[in-house]
């Protein structure tokens, strides 16, 4: 009898808590805050800096004809993206809008004098053995990579000491070459849409203009 009362007495309770887990109201999940309150969130320099890259306008036109009106310039180069988001937060209350933009700029970093390839590195030894005999001393033979088997002779930051190297080593019966070493360089710019047809008065003394950048007419975006 006591066995029997107890069996029901379970089943009752498990009744229960079935009729709990399927009808209870759902509760609601909070999700932590990731910051505490007030205190900013944190931001890649990565992500920070890649916004500068997309041409995003502050603002829109408010129609074509609004667009067709508007004078537009431009404003750089500036060499840092530092330099071109300083002058992009000054500049921007002071137009209607603007964006920055880069583009790519091809710059010499100097000149290199070497010997062109020799067949074998054996070859390469050998011309490296004459210009030990004729006493010219500053020279490396490159033993591996895309340039292996050159011998370079020299780096030089302006062109007129490359092509005395090269001089001194034609009149010593070697044929020397002169290759232009240059890189790719990022400049940014600053296009936007002025109020009037005008910069603001205040312009020259409200936006940063490193050494080089200027103001100058650009098509409209």
């Amino acid at each position: 009898m006591v066995a029997r009362i107890l069996f029901l007495l379970l089943l009752a309770l498990n009744l229960g808590a079935a009729a709990w887990l399927v009808f209870a109201p759902a509760r609601e999940t909070r999700r932590a805050a990731l910051t505490d309150p007030g205190v900013p969130m944190l931001q890649l320099l990565a992500e920070r800096d890649a916004a500068i890259a997309q041409p995003e306008l502050d603002s829109l036109p408010e129609s074509e004809a609004d667009l067709a009106n508007d004078v537009c310039r431009t404003l750089g180069p500036f060499h840092t993206q530092a330099d071109a988001r300083a002058a992009a937060t000054a500049l921007r209350p002071l137009v209607k809008r603007s964006r920055t933009r880069e583009t790519q700029q091809t710059q010499t970093r100097g000149y290199w004098v070497y010997f062109a390839a020799a067949p074998s590195r054996e070859q390469a030894l050998a011309s490296a053995r004459q210009l030990a005999e004729r006493k010219v001393r500053d020279y490396y033979v490159i033993t591996a990579g895309e340039q292996q088997n050159m011998i370079s002779l020299g780096l030089f930051r302006d062109q007129g000491n490359a092509e005395r190297r090269r001089a001194e080593l034609a009149a010593l019966g070697f044929d020397p070459r002169i290759a232009t070493r240059s890189e790719d360089l990022p400049l940014y710019w600053i296009d936007f849409a002025l109020v009037g047809n005008e910069l603001p008065a205040d312009f020259a003394a409200t936006v940063p203009m490193p050494g080089g950048a200027s103001v100058a007419p650009v098509a409209c975006f």
